[in-house]
């Protein structure tokens, strides 16, 4: 039985290597579309997944989540990437200081939130949170990015994944229309969308 146990681990090594090596992490930030395609280019990711979560609606739809977030489920290898340099790029391609909603969505599915699995990912999201207060010159208490303990997510529709790639045209039309990148870009300047260091 012992053999059997350490001949099962070794084929999930061989067949699938990515997922024992993969951490998950949860956020929200607006429209779940936008943050998959900003997320998804960054080395070390092995993929997003667009969702719900936060709320206590159980089987959550596009058409009812209620008391949930759209957020992304971030797949990723921590040997590539650290979760600090993921919530760096994260802060970065949302408004931190609209807690209401994002760009031109409105209301309590579009706040940004960081969801942390445990104490060392909430330091990790406080110390995140810090860097982008001094970054922009503001008091830390007009940072409006909730921190909340990860709960169950949801897998949104099927049409709702890698809509940036699958619907390129309607993606661009509504990123623009919103007024997403020319927010960031007021807001962060050169670092709007970047993995550069925090300037502090």
């Amino acid at each position: 039985m012992k053999y059997l146990l350490s001949l099962v681990i070794v084929c999930t090594l061989i067949i699938n290597p990515l997922n024992t090596l993969a951490e998950e992490l949860i956020l929200a930030g607006g429209c779940f579309w936008c943050l998959e395609h900003d997320l998804e280019s960054l080395k070390g990711i092995n993929f997003v997944k667009s969702g719900y979560s936060g709320g206590d609606l159980q089987n959550p739809s596009y058409e009812n989540h209620d008391g949930h977030q759209e957020v992304v489920l971030v797949d990723y290898d921590s040997k590539l990437v650290s979760l600090p340099e993921i919530l760096r790029l994260y802060l970065r391609n949302i408004d931190p200081l609209d807690g209401k909603g994002q760009f031109c969505d409105r209301g309590d599915s579009y706040r940004p939130v960081i969801f942390f699995k445990d104490s060392i990912e909430e330091i990790d999201a406080k110390n995140a949170i810090l860097s982008a207060s001094n970054e922009l010159r503001v008091p830390l208490e007009k940072i409006s990015v909730e921190l909340k303990s990860k709960g169950q997510f949801w897998l949104a529709e099927e049409y709702h994944q890698n809509f940036a790639e699958r619907n390129e045209l309607k993606y661009k039309f509504y990123r623009f229309s919103c007024g997403r990148d020319q927010r960031l870009d007021k807001l962060w300047g050169n670092n709007a969308r970047s993995t550069n260091l925090w300037a502090e």
